[in-house]
């Protein structure tokens, strides 16, 4: 009884001991399972080449390896073989959850994993090993085709980032709107539209799907010979890593699986863990989600997990520091949009120069388009190759009653504007790049010999071969322009060029030699000159990549703020000064800093002929009764000349101490800063001696007045984009800083090599100017007439500009420019002109081998880029999303064969 009582208990034993290990088995096989169907992909973004043996095959691991570097941040990788190359905005034929917001998509995911815990207690009850296995068996096929998907949704390195940032800074934007639109700007249709566009992740997503697919990419296989994506760039993904400020693991995820369920993963991570702490398996290992000895490389998935918890902290962090400082950053368009209250507290050059001028404009509300098929025609103009519109408007100058005051040199713009094409000269060539530039240029690029055969023995410019070389000299300066700087700064050592003096203006600049050698001494100069019987002594500047306009000092107002040139420089220039009450100095005069100095370097200084004696004996008096001091007259005995330097008074004392009011000062409503199409008067305005007035202080020191907020940008005024004006503009700053230096010189597809003449067609605070500062390039900033007139800023910070009307033609010669840059420009001149001469106007001041970027509304970005294709320009990139655009593009050689 005793053994046989013993043997039943042994027998229960071993059936209690059986029955355990087989429930262990089987609920090992079954969350097994379970993790299979709730786990995105068991290989996680960072997994190494030998851990993917246990979920695929040997050829899908070796396409696995093919599209992952391994690294935990992985590179962009090129496709050469995609014609049309996928990103992560548009990936093609995507499910929707690769579409849906991040809300949406941690919505979702919790929805399914509730589905799939339920699903998995059921199956835990009833499930075999023999099913385990077939679901084993078919996740292979599965794992196969998303694999393949992913191969075919590698991404073009440079366009996935170009499109990583324009989403990002989107959201940036969005969020930053809605905060200024809920402190200052409630009550206007505009700033609704702007604060709908900044709410959270829900509200803005709802839409998305329609936004994004109206969102589109085309990127040319020309622009990845012009500039091939490197790979081995560990810098460039550090750098996107840190701006991208947590979004690196979505990333990570489109380059290695391009599969939808791997944000699901990360987000349903966190509860499946609470269901399979408490499961091990036989051996004691725990899960791939639980443990961090697991063989598939649950390590790197632990560490990555951690790594976007402490990024998504950081994220945090940085969107509270970036409401806080307003830095914009990215592709997008980062501050798209003016505030409707900074236009009641800034005056546009319209505004202020209304009441200054007699002159009608027909202004067109028609929005016409060009279609691919339109067949462009050659300008007829007898001005052939050198046709600028408004300085060849024969029919208006054959009108004029007068040219005593240069009327027929001055700008008389057709009343239609123009929408022919330019001609190129015969034998036209790629210009020559800076500083060779300097010292010659291409005959046939400007085929003019009048001005060598004149000012040849002065060293002006000289026919050598196939070259037009320029010794550097001048009428003053025959010896070399550098000479003649320094010999400047020996007379006067407050002049401190590159530090006190950084703006100039050079009228009756020649060949612009003079602020062709400035730029070694860090100063920019504006050239101006008339076009008139030297020929082409502008576009020889220009060509020259010498910074330089075509105007003349006649009967109207220069196109320039009052009080923003440092140093006005005149070298033998036959401008008659002392005529007509002095109205041309007193022009001068409007445009001079007080304390800047005014340079003279003529014969009346120190010859003693008749003629020059008697122009000095006015010059003098007249300079007298400005209140100009006459700080120096020098000699320069190796070029045999003398230059006078007279300084603007810095206070009104003298002006209240004349005893005549000759000339006399200005009416109280005389706004000197009226400038476009306004008279000339031979009057002078009062200086500002208010602390808070611009002028009554000298700026601070070059290279620091670039990033200083001027000293009269008070916080009560309120900037363009609606923040403290001071802070407005180190925003945008910051934010030209970030688009330069992340997109423009890496990923917008154009090469920088031969770009030297810039212009920003729609400068505001001139922070994309700002930004190009340490490369070799000089920016002609362009602020619209009627838009805020921020051209005194632009100038207070040492930079320089102009007003401009772009439903006009600009003042400068045919390829004139190696880059023009458009900033929400087109959709702000829609309301008031056609597009169609605006864009004739562009590939006219453009050279052949010139870009284009232009940053605008999408339905404007598609506008551009259709007038762009019939002109034969090539295309690299055109971008929109959020109804935000960008393009960049490139003129070409052609030209119709036909005139109208």
């Amino acid at each position: 009884m005793a053994f046989g009582k013993g043997r039943g208990n042994k027998r229960s034993s071993s059936t209690s001991y059986a029955s355990t290990i087989t429930m262990v088995v089987f609920v090992a096989l079954c969350v097994i399972g379970v993790w299979m169907l709730s786990s995105n992909s068991i290989i996680p973004p960072q997994i190494s080449q030998a851990n993917t043996r246990t979920v695929i095959s040997e050829t899908e691991r070796a396409d696995v390896s093919a599209s992952s570097n391994g690294n935990d941040e992985p590179e962009p990788t090129r496709q050469e073989s995609d014609e049309h190359p996928t990103f992560e905005d548009n990936p093609g034929k995507l499910p929707d959850d690769a579409i849906k917001s991040e809300y949406e998509q941690q919505k979702s995911a919790k929805e399914k994993n509730e589905k799939t815990s339920s699903k998995a207690r059921d199956e835990v009850q009833r499930e075999t090993q023999s099913q385990e296995t077939q679901q084993d068996n078919e996740k292979i096929p599965e794992e196969k085709e998303k694999d393949n998907k992913m191969m075919q949704e590698s991404d073009e390195g440079r366009v996935k980032q170009v499109v990583k940032e324009f989403e990002k800074e989107q959201k940036e934007q969005r969020d930053e709107d809605s905060g200024a639109q809920s402190g200052n700007n409630k009550g206007t249709q505009e700033q609704e539209q702007e604060q709908g566009q900044g709410k959270e992740f829900p509200d803005v997503e709802q839409g998305k799907k329609d936004q994004d697919s109206n969102a589109e990419v085309t990127y040319t296989d020309k622009t990845k010979e012009e500039q091939p994506m490197e790979t081995e760039q560990g810098g460039t993904s550090e750098n996107s890593k840190n701006e991208e400020n947590g979004q690196q693991q979505q990333q990570q995820d489109d380059q290695n699986s391009g599969k939808e369920e791997n944000m699901e993963n990360n987000t349903t991570s966190e509860e499946n863990e609470k269901e399979q702490k408490s499961t091990k398996d036989e051996n004691g290992q725990q899960d791939e989600h639980n443990t961090t000895e697991d063989e598939s490389g649950s390590k790197e998935e632990q560490s990555a997990t951690k790594e976007d918890n402490v990024e998504q902290q950081q994220e945090e962090q940085k969107e509270e520091k970036r409401q806080e400082s307003s830095e914009a950053s990215g592709f997008g368009s980062g501050i798209p949009k003016e505030s409707a209250e900074s236009q009641k507290s800034w005056k546009s050059q319209a505004t202020e120069s209304k009441d200054e001028k007699q002159r009608q404009t027909t202004e067109s509300n028609t929005i016409e388009s060009i279609m691919v098929g339109k067949a462009w025609e050659l300008c007829n103009a007898t001005a052939g190759y050198d046709y600028i519109p408004c300085l060849d408007n024969e029919a208006a100058i054959k009108k004029l009653t007068s040219r005593r005051h240069f009327e027929h040199r001055e700008r008389h713009c057709p009343e239609d504007p123009p929408t022919c094409l330019v001609s190129l000269p015969d034998g036209y060539k790629e210009s020559i790049k800076w500083p060779e530039s300097r010292n010659k240029i291409w005959y046939h690029n400007v085929p003019h010999t009048k001005l060598a055969e004149v000012k040849g023995h002065q060293n002006w410019v000289k026919v050598t071969g196939e070259f037009l070389t320029f010794p550097g000299g001048g009428t003053q300066f025959i010896h070399g322009a550098l000479h003649y700087i320094d010999f400047l700064q020996q007379a006067l050592k407050n002049i401190a060029w590159g530090k006190r003096t950084r703006v100039v203006l050079d009228v009756g600049c020649g060949v612009a030699s003079f602020g062709g050698f400035l730029f070694e001494r860090d100063v920019i100069a504006m050239s101006l000159a008339p076009k008139d019987e030297h020929e082409a002594q502008v576009q020889f500047a220009l060509e020259r990549k010498i910074p330089a306009i075509s105007a003349v000092m006649g009967s109207k107002r220069l196109p320039f703020p009052s009080r923003v040139f440092d140093l006005i420089h005149c070298a033998r220039c036959r401008v008659p000064w002392h005529n007509e009450g002095g109205m041309l100095l007193l022009e001068l005069n409007r445009m001079l800093r007080p304390g800047g100095y005014f340079v003279w370097s003529a014969t009346p200084v120190y010859q003693k002929l008749e003629e020059d004696v008697q122009i000095w004996k006015e010059m003098s008096a007249l300079t007298k009764s400005m209140c100009w001091e006459l700080v120096t007259i020098n000699k320069d005995k190796l070029n045999g000349i003398g230059a006078a330097i007279y300084q603007k008074p810095t206070t009104n004392e003298c002006y209240e101490k004349r005893k005549r009011n000759r000339p006399p000062m200005c009416k109280n409503n005389d706004d000197a800063n009226a400038a476009w199409y306004v008279p000339l008067q031979a009057c002078m305005h009062k200086v500002p001696t208010n602390v808070v007035e611009r002028g009554s202080k000298w700026p601070v020191n070059w290279p620091r007045r670039l990033q200083t907020p001027p000293y009269w940008l008070n916080s009560s005024q309120m900037g363009i984009y609606g923040k403290p004006a001071p802070r407005d503009f180190t925003t945008d700053y910051e934010h030209w800083k970030h688009v330069v230096s992340k997109v423009y010189m890496n990923e917008i597809g154009l090469s920088w090599s031969n770009v030297r003449n810039v212009m920003d067609m729609r400068a505001v605070y001139g922070g994309f100017a700002a930004a190009l500062k340490d490369l070799q390039v000089w920016v002609m900033n362009v602020v619209n007439i009627n838009s805020p007139d921020t051209l005194p800023i632009i100038y207070e910070r040492g930079l320089f500009g102009i007003y401009h009307d772009w439903c006009e033609s600009f003042s400068t010669y045919p390829r004139s420019y190696d880059l023009l840059h458009a900033d929400h420009l087109f959709s702000k001149l829609r309301p008031r002109c056609n597009l169609v001469p605006v864009m004739a106007e562009v590939d006219r001041i453009v050279r052949p081998g010139g870009k284009l970027i232009v940053r605008d509304e999408a339905n404007v970005i598609r506008e551009i880029e259709n007038m762009l294709k019939s002109l034969h320009w090539d295309v690299h990139l055109t971008f929109s999303k959020h109804q935000e655009g960008i393009l960049s593009a490139q003129k070409g050689f052609w030209r119709p064969d036909t005139s109208p």
